[in-house]
């Protein structure tokens, strides 16, 4: 029998670190706060965790600017917290994740301190991508930036030293990036992923993986966007700065490093590409273990999209081998939730796409609060703290990193202590959505993800990988799953607005909303599981 990795199958929860949960009463989550939550994670059923950046940093973008890449800074805690905390994860059979931010630096870094100091054309400044700028007139006075990039978090991707050389920052200026080309570079993160390696996580993910690599010559891009208004995938795939073929050898030299270690270690890209071929060139056999999958993230509320981006996902990853990833919300995104629709609505669409997505084959990353139904928050303005919002560069990413509420009839909802307020404040309609609130309700979301997920678990013996998709209307989603063993699994998402008769696909055995079914008929905005 063919072994297959723990992660190719895995159901894996991303912790928010900061607003998970706070052990010492400072309104910030913290690895102590992550340790003693963990059983909560075992509970729901998931077999892996992945943490958010807790290193040292000046938090300028909440820890992605990183200061020091192998120790964790004292807002969260220690090393000897983070290796409790793994100890606990592991005997709870939890394998963890940790976040590796290698398109950029914090401004703080030591490497960057001394490319400040050094002169232009040293080597502290060749591990960073500093260049001259344009002059703007004959006596070259001043100068313009060198090319015409701007930042994803607003206004240009360059910022001017006192000796006149520019440095690039695809995102915020504490966030110099790394010149990829220089050997030194390779030897610092290969030496940075050992060292967590040697302490015993079991996987990385890789933010911004796409980024690393620039195009030869940094050309002028054609058609810059202006400030607030995000790229789509067709605009990703023609930057200079995104999906350049020389990021691959990087992962290429990482997936050996991984391959040494025992345990089927892995990485995860976070590769906001054009289409799923170019998503599948991240997990190739000898480089990433997987790739997010962000256009199932990036699809509508609709059965038709979810169709065409099943479609095109499976065939892009099957000629390398590689098993999908399915997502529906992270960090970095509007809740599913509001961006279903928000309301009753948007909750019980949220409900059936995640259903859907839990039946499919590969594996699932699932994002704290989304098994409790958590909306969006419109935090206001003044409280916002998301450079991307500060600078212009786009909508708040605020309001889905507010913190979790475990229990209680009012904020801080067990996060904090009582009267503590939390770095983000949680709304007070959160008090029937909280984990405690939830376990008391049959019908809560809570309670259906860790029913799916306890069911998913026991058919994975029984299915295989491969789904046929059915035709049932262009409204809906229908694929049955089926094994060399047992029944197949039938799922079906019905995104018209009337009810579909399903009468003839077998014993229901997991419904999205305890009315999703009537006389044989699948409502509107909901799925179902089926075995014949």
């Amino acid at each position: 029998m063919t072994h297959a990795p723990w992660w190719r199958h895995a159901v894996c929860y991303q912790i928010y670190v900061r607003s998970y949960a706070d052990s010492d009463g400072d309104g910030v989550g913290d690895l102590r706060g992550v340790l003693a939550r963990l059983s909560y994670v075992a509970e729901l059923g998931a077999d892996a965790v992945w943490l958010t950046p807790f290193y040292p940093s000046p938090q300028a973008d909440h820890g992605y600017d990183v200061a020091d890449y192998r120790d964790v800074d004292p807002l969260f805690g220690t090393l000897d917290d983070f290796d409790a905390m793994l100890a606990q994860a592991h005997r709870l059979g939890l394998r963890v994740i940790v976040d590796v931010v290698p398109n950029h630096s914090s401004s703080d870094h030591r490497w960057f301190q001394e490319a400040l100091t050094a002169s232009p054309g040293s080597r502290e400044r060749a591990r960073y991508i500093f260049r001259d700028g344009h002059a703007d007139d004959a006596a070259g006075t001043t100068t313009r930036p060198p090319n015409n990039w701007r930042s994803v978090f607003g206004g240009p991707a360059w910022t001017q030293v006192p000796d006149g050389q520019w440095y690039l920052h695809l995102f915020d200026p504490g966030q110099p990036d790394f010149d990829w080309t220089n050997p030194q570079v390779h030897a610092e993160f290969e030496t940075t992923l050992r060292f967590w390696l040697d302490r015993g996580v079991d996987g990385f993910r890789v933010d911004v993986a796409h980024a690393l690599a620039k195009a030869d010559g940094l050309p002028d891009i054609d058609d810059p966007l202006p400030d607030g208004e995000l790229e789509d995938a067709q605009t990703r795939g023609r930057r200079p700065y995104w999906d350049q073929p020389a990021v691959h050898e990087i992962y290429r030299r990482w997936h050996r490093v991984l391959a040494a270690y025992p345990d089927d270690r892995m990485a995860i890209g976070e590769a906001w590409v054009g289409t799923p071929e170019a998503m599948a060139r991240y997990v190739a056999p000898d480089e990433l273990q997987q790739c997010f999958n962000f256009h199932w993230l990036e699809a509508d509320w609709s059965a038709q999209e979810f169709r065409d981006v099943l479609a095109a996902t499976l065939a892009a990853v099957e000629p390398v081998g590689a098993s999908p990833t399915w997502v529906l919300s992270n960090h970095d995104v509007e809740r599913t939730v509001t961006r279903y629709g928000g309301g009753s609505v948007g909750l019980a669409r949220a409900r059936a796409a995640l259903l859907a997505m839990l039946a499919l084959p590969g594996s699932a990353y699932v994002y704290q609060g989304e098994e409790l139904g958590l909306p969006e928050v419109d935090v206001p303005p003044v409280e916002r703290q998301d450079p991307q919002w500060l600078r212009g560069g786009g909508p708040s990413r605020d309001g889905c990193r507010v913190p979790m509420p475990w229990g209680g009839d009012e904020p801080p909802y067990g996060f904090s202590a009582d009267g503590v307020t939390p770095w983000l404040r949680q709304p007070a309609e959160w008090a029937t959505l909280t984990v405690e609130h939830q376990e008391r309700d049959p019908s809560s979301t809570l309670l259906l993800v860790r029913s799916a997920l306890r069911l998913r678990r026991e058919l994975l013996k029984s299915l295989g990988d491969k789904i046929e998709v059915l035709d049932r209307g262009s409204q809906v989603l229908a694929f049955t799953r089926p094994g060399p063993t047992g029944p197949p699994l039938v799922c079906v998402l019905n995104s018209d607005t009337v009810a579909i008769d399903t009468s003839d696909l077998g014993e229901p055995v997991l419904r999205s909303h305890p009315a999703a079914l009537t006389d044989g008929h699948l409502a509107p905005d909901c799925a179902v599981w089926f075995r014949d």
